[in-house]
């Protein structure tokens, strides 16, 4: 049997499980938090004193802050490109919409939260170039994207298991700077966003975890497979209006490291949490191949330690086009 047919039977084995796992990692749309619930109420006759106070608390918040708040609200902007990939995943089944491609359009929905609220926020805050974004985030969705991971099964879900826990760490420092700036509705938003996405990389997580179960060592040459060639960010083909593709992701990157949002220590930290998460040092049935794969899994981050600690990062911020210059008071 092939190895897409061996992948395509594992996936429909564990079909039967999905319904239960989006029971138990997704919550229900009239439960779960809504865009509208920390913006801006505009029926109120309060709506334009608290649009005020968005704009006011915004001036406070540096330059690299907002390059860093916009980069992560056009990379979640761009949900329909990640439906599309996930959809023609083998095994999710696009056409007979089985419960995986259920749980896929289910963790869209979810996701697609993000991008709404983020966006309202920046369209009220006043410290930002729409017109600029809005034209990034339509580049983004149509150029699309090349993560390394084909129809594989087995690759995507790695590749979602690592990105879902780097956006956790994104969201959640920015929270962070945002409740130090003394901005606590921002901070409270980007904090619950944050609590979504370490939701969804545990979902994705045990996905894995049952697929090492049914064929550890395939699903061991995928890890390798992801890790070796190393994760690209969805935000990796960032580019501004005129600009080639992929030429803003360089300088966004940069301004994520440079205020500490997510650095290279972070990506390393992310491996090393996958493999403890996946117990990658106790997996029984190998082949010869895939034992040489776990071999190289495990050395993998103290090398890429080493890398990251003589990484330098430019000191002077880019001028990006979707960000207003810092605002005097």
């Amino acid at each position: 049997m092939s190895l897409k047919n061996i992948r395509l039977e594992v996936m429909q084995h564990l079909e039967k499980d999905v319904e239960s796992l989006i029971q138990k990692y997704l919550i229900p749309t009239e439960k779960i938090w809504q865009p509208s619930d920390f913006l801006p109420n505009s029926e109120s006759e309060n709506f334009y004193e608290e649009v005020r106070e968005i704009r006011e608390l915004s001036k406070d918040l540096p330059y690299d802050f907002w390059v860093v708040l916009v980069g992560d609200m056009i990379t979640e902007e761009a949900l329909p490109t990640y439906e599309s990939w996930l959809m023609d995943v083998e095994g999710v089944g696009q056409v007979e919409h089985n419960s995986w491609s259920k749980w896929v359009r289910h963790w869209t929905s979810e996701e697609n939260r993000h991008g709404d609220v983020l966006n309202k926020y920046l369209y009220l805050s006043g410290r930002v170039n729409m017109r600029e974004i809005e034209m990034t985030t339509q580049h983004l969705i149509a150029d699309g994207f090349d993560i390394g991971t084909d129809r594989d099964p087995y690759k995507n879900f790695v590749y979602t298991s690592f990105q879902e826990l780097a956006t956790y760490v994104s969201h959640n420092r920015v929270a962070k700077m945002a409740k130090e700036k003394g901005n606590k509705q921002l901070a409270k938003m980007c904090k619950i966003i944050s609590g979504d996405e370490m939701r969804h990389h545990h979902a994705y997580s045990e996905f894995v975890e049952r697929i090492f179960v049914e064929d550890p060592s395939q699903m061991m040459m995928a890890f390798h497979y992801m890790m070796k060639q190393k994760i690209t960010m969805p935000a990796h083909f960032l580019r501004e209006s005129g600009d080639k593709i992929g030429t803003a992701f360089e300088e966004f990157s940069n301004t994520a490291q440079r205020i500490g949002v997510y650095t290279s220590a972070d990506y390393v930290e992310i491996l090393q949490k996958l493999i403890d998460r996946w117990d990658i040092g106790n997996i029984k049935g190998l082949s010869d191949e895939a034992e040489k794969a776990r071999e190289y899994l495990m050395k993998l981050p103290s090398r890429m330690i080493r890398l990251s600690e003589r990484m330098k990062i430019p000191e002077n911020s880019y001028e990006f086009k979707w960000v207003q210059p810092a605002v005097s008071r």
